[in-house]
């Protein structure tokens, strides 16, 4: 007899099932045992130091004041606001110095790298200068970097409430690491009210000179923290457009002295669609080959973006590109097609083709929201980027790092020096005692026309509880090819709630270091103490302040004048014919910055020199190549100006 029409629909998505449910049986990866774990372990081992923080004793809060409207939901209001940063701040030739935003006390604390010689006393960014108000402003990052360029490490601090600002250093002769060192500037020249929760440094637009990218959250304008009138929140969960507007600001001029300055121009060169997601993380870095970074923005209630940098000198262009969908793949899982949810960003080459991939970071915790993390290979396709397309496929299942929890910052790196990367991850949102999960579903769930009323909202206050007790994922490859949460194992499975993570050889003994800042606690480093860690190369890139040609100079001692090259490419070249991938990281990600190294572990390559590819920007904006042969180390080097023995590089 011949199925009826409604039988023929049960048979069809019967089949479909079937189909789903087989595909995923028969890609299901051997299981990793015990044994397997606790071998890969043993290949990692760091040691725990809290950071330290000037006058303990000061008045220490665990949520913000907050408008009048938003009270009921402060706990939500009050759940970021934590960052760290490892650069070289004191000009010593190593990044051992942090950044830590406290919202405990809403101070930017300068301070050393615990585990070695405390050169100076940590101390607290003076506000004086600024138009700032600690009952209606918050600090919510620090970005380091020479943005006067005058061979000093200055600190872009951007916060909510306000336009980001300017802490020039001062260098010279004697000058001593405190409060006095830096000089608080304006960038804006006049009042506004933004809510920025992320911001990095690029060349955008290939002048030669270094821009910032700003991310912001609530809408520019809004009382958050001050004031009794009505705010409003998102007007949707997944496609909300109701954010405050992202930006760049554009470099434009420098004075350095005895009075630093820097002047850029603000622009808004994304349309509103693009730029008004509620944005948590941004990640620039030049993905088709022409030395103009590509953004990638993260946004809590909008699709993520990438934005495809079609950019001239003084002139800013971005084309959205979204991915290219296959049979398998669910809308979500697409590069730009994502609900929400999108909290952190970065960039390294996780499949070992010398081509960088990213690790984005949403919420993806079990039996709970299961967009899940995307790891978004690149498919080496070149070719996409002009027809609109973004040549990457998610992979995270297949790699291991799909579900953890609420997550937050990202962070690739090689802590053992093997030649493979490794991934941080921050997670947590709110820690308590009640579980809260079922009314954020039932938010969740609900009609998007009530979320913008924070009334229709439930409490969430002191003593809630969302994925407060989550430790921080340590994801190592293990003999499956996937890569595994080895936390546990090797000693980092310390509850809490994270927001950013920051890398770097604070110490320079090749091998990398961390710090995580925490939201309402203390936070920490972490020195890498693996003992069975390979060679490695890492690379000091640094642009002059004057004509030279390139250099190499073992060790790790910084020219004087000099700025790190941000977005500087280098491809190492392994005997074997592997290829490792970095460039030159400007502050990509939510809240965690990592110092501008490069570095590479070589595992067990053989100890000779290696052929290293280098590509950057001159301060004209030209392309320029050089290809180095180095041993293994750390090198400074000092990339050539116009006139230089470096070649031009040829772009695609």
């Amino acid at each position: 007899m011949k199925p009826s029409i409604l039988q023929q629909g049960y048979v069809t998505k019967a089949f479909a099932a079937a189909l789903v449910v087989g595909a995923y049986f028969i890609a299901r990866p051997p299981t990793f045992d015990d044994t397997g774990r606790t071998v890969l372990a043993s290949r990692y081992a760091f040691s725990e130091m809290p950071l330290t923080l000037p006058d303990t004793t000061a008045e220490q809060r665990t949520r913000r004041r907050v408008n009048a409207s938003l009270e009921p939901i402060a706990g939500w209001i009050s759940s970021v606001g934590a960052s760290v940063a490892l650069a070289d701040l004191d000009s010593d030739g190593a990044s051992n110095d942090v950044c830590l935003v406290d919202p405990r006390t809403d101070r930017v604390v300068i301070a050393t790298m615990p585990g070695g010689t405390e050169r100076y006393a940590p101390f607290a960014l003076d506000t004086g200068g600024l138009a700032y108000d600690s009952a209606t402003m918050a600090p919510m990052g620090c970005a380091p970097n020479d943005m006067n360029e005058d061979g000093f490490v200055d600190l872009l601090i951007y916060y909510w409430g306000r336009p980001p600002a300017a802490y020039l250093a001062r260098g010279g002769e004697g000058t001593a690491m405190n409060a006095q060192r830096y000089l608080a500037t304006e960038l804006l020249p006049h009042a506004e009210r933004w809510y920025t929760n992320a911001a990095t440094f690029a060349d955008f637009d290939g002048d030669g000179h270094v821009d910032i990218a700003l991310g912001n959250y609530f809408p520019d304008g809004a009382h958050i923290l001050d004031g009794a009138a009505g705010q409003s929140m998102q007007d949707s969960m997944s496609r909300a457009l109701n954010g405050g507007r992202n930006r760049i600001a554009l470099w434009r001029s420098a004075r350095a002295g005895d009075a630093p300055s820097v002047e850029y121009t603000f622009v808004e060169p994304f349309a509103p669609e693009h730029s008004t997601g509620w944005t948590l993380a941004l990640g620039a870095a030049d993905l088709d080959g022409d030395l103009l970074p590509e953004l990638y923005v993260a946004n809590d209630f909008g699709s993520d973006v990438m934005l495809h940098n079609r950019s001239v000198p003084g002139r800013l262009s971005f084309e959205p590109v979204v991915g290219r969908r296959h049979f398998t793949t669910p809308r979500s899982k697409v590069v730009g097609r994502d609900s929400f949810k999108g909290m952190g960003v970065d960039f390294g080459d996780i499949s070992g083709d010398g081509r960088l991939d990213l690790f984005v970071s949403n919420i993806a915790q079990e039996f709970a929201l299961q967009e899940s993390h995307f790891v978004f290979v690149n498919t080496n396709r070149p070719e996409d980027w002009r027809n609109g397309v973004a040549p990457f496929d998610d992979q995270s299942e297949k790699l291991g790092m799909a579900r953890s929890g609420w997550g937050w910052d990202t962070r690739f790196g090689d802590f053992d020096n093997d030649g493979a990367l490794e991934a941080l991850q921050a997670t947590g949102f709110l820690a308590g005692t009640v579980n809260r999960w079922p009314e954020l579903h039932e938010i969740a769930m609900g009609n998007d026309f009530n979320l913008r009323f924070p009334g229709a909202w439930h409490r969430l206050s002191a003593g809630d509880d969302l994925s407060g007790s989550q430790h921080n994922p340590f994801y190592a490859r293990g003999s499956d090819g996937r890569l595994h949460d080895i936390a546990a194992e090797i000693g980092l499975a310390r509850g809490g709630v994270t927001r950013g993570i920051a890398t770097a050889d604070a110490d320079g003994d090749g091998r990398l270091d961390f710090a995580v800042a925490k939201q309402w606690e203390p936070s920490y480093a972490y020195l890498n103490r693996s003992a069975k860690a390979g060679r490695f190369i890492g690379l000091r890139l640094l642009l002059p302040q004057g004509a030279a040609t390139t250099s190499v100079q073992p060790g790790r001692p910084p020219h004087a004048g000099a700025r790190a090259a941000i977005g500087a490419q280098a491809l190492v070249h392994l005997p074997d014919g592997r290829l490792l991938v970095g460039q030159v990281d400007g502050g990509n990600g939510h809240s965690g910055k990592r110092s501008p190294e490069l570095h590479f572990g070589l595992g067990d390559a053989a100890a000779e020199a290696l052929r290293v590819d280098l590509r950057w920007r001159d301060p004209e904006g030209r392309a320029r190549s050089e290809t180095l042969k180095l041993d293994a180390g750390w090198h400074t080097v000092l990339l050539g100006w116009p006139g230089a023995t470096s070649a031009v590089a040829s772009l695609p």
